[in-house]
């Protein structure tokens, strides 16, 4: 059985500047099985970012096949891919965009209101959200907003806040780039937690060698290709 959550098979990307044709992703493949947990390294304009974009279907190839539970995002509409990622996909950047005046328990459930989700269902959502504070050791830190909290804490109410919807697939850009060296151990500790006591698909787009070295396979980005390490 084929159990496999995300498949790339050939994709190009390229822009044009001055009439040049600039490759940015050259025949790239990938495959990853649900519950994996993969990192990308690569240096600053190899294409991280254009990857990452393409894998939260926020861009589009020009060549080759996206699949996300054999679903091939090619042949959807804009509406289709939307409710897709909704579906598939949740999000940590390397700011934490919550918002200053909402606590974070509720900066964690905004994703279910912005799915338009039963009301009727807030205080199972609430309980959810408390859930995943509780698991990300902020139980204290439910009723605080973000000027309350340090810069570990609040990258912990992303994380679960992307986490609150259940998603397939969690996608994180360099979600340790602004935290200090032992705050960034702690995270990459329960990225490692998350993994693997719910056996979550993970995909982390990073710099970091110490948080590529706490996923189960590391590749690097080089001339618009997948190495795997």
């Amino acid at each position: 059985m084929n159990n496999h959550i995300l498949k790339l098979e050939n994709i190009h990307k390229y822009y044009f500047e001055n009439k040049n044709k600039l490759h940015i992703l050259n025949n790239l493949n990938l495959e990853i099985k649900s519950g994996e947990f993969i990192s990308i390294l690569g240096k600053s304009g190899s294409g991280k970012t254009t990857l990452l974009n393409i894998l939260g279907l926020l861009d589009a190839v020009n060549s080759g096949a996206l699949y996300y539970d054999g679903i091939n995002i090619n042949e959807l509409n804009e509406q289709e891919k939307n409710i897709t990622r909704n579906k598939y996909l949740g999000f940590v950047f390397q700011f934490h965009y919550l918002l200053p005046e909402f606590t974070a328990l509720e900066n964690v459930t905004l994703p279910c209101f912005v799915q338009n989700k039963n009301l009727k269902n807030i205080n199972s959502i609430k309980k959810r959200a408390s859930e995943l504070l509780e698991i990300l050791e902020l139980k204290d830190r439910l009723n605080h907003k973000p000027s309350m909290l340090s810069g570990g804490e609040k990258q912990r109410v992303a994380v679960a806040r992307a986490l609150i919807n259940n998603p397939k697939v969690l996608l994180a850009d360099e979600p340790t780039g602004n935290l200090d060296e032992e705050t960034s151990e702690h995270i990459n500790s329960l990225f490692k937690k998350i993994n693997t006591e719910f056996n979550q698909t993970i995909i982390v787009v990073t710099h970091s060698s110490e948080l590529a070295n706490v996923s189960q396979k590391r590749y690097h980005l080089k001339k618009g290709a997948l190495v795997l390490k």
